[in-house]
């Protein structure tokens, strides 16, 4: 006869069920994150090289990556500001992430992003 602790063998398995369930719903709300710090990097890259493009191909290029990121309506309408020394990208948006139970949370981005252009 075997000598066992009086465990069962699902002592482990509600721990790792919440921490899947967990980790399935981080990976919604890092894929938000990621995509926003994405397009925020391109908008960099597009505003240290603006000294070579027009705002036109600036808008048009931000605005056809929004659409392969998938970002949410709104986010390809980018305002650009330009000084004789400055530049300046910015785009306003809404992500909502679903959770269970009906639940919907709205996080707001406005990435902004400035560069000299000198």
């Amino acid at each position: 006869m075997v000598n066992r602790r009086g465990e069962s063998r699902l002592g482990c398995l509600l721990p790792l069920l919440v921490l899947a369930i967990c980790v399935y719903f981080a990976l919604d709300v890092g894929q938000v994150y990621f995509r926003a710090y994405q397009f925020k990097d391109s908008m960099n890259s597009e505003a240290n090289f603006a000294t070579t493009l027009t705002d036109e191909a600036i808008t048009k290029r931000l605005a056809a990556l929004a659409d392969s990121l998938q970002l949410p309506p709104g986010a390809e309408l980018i305002t650009i500001v330009r000084s004789p020394r400055t530049i300046s990208i910015s785009s306003d948006y809404d992500e909502i992430i679903k959770f269970p139970m009906k639940k919907e949370k709205v996080i707001h981005f406005h990435p902004l992003v400035s560069a000299s252009l000198q």
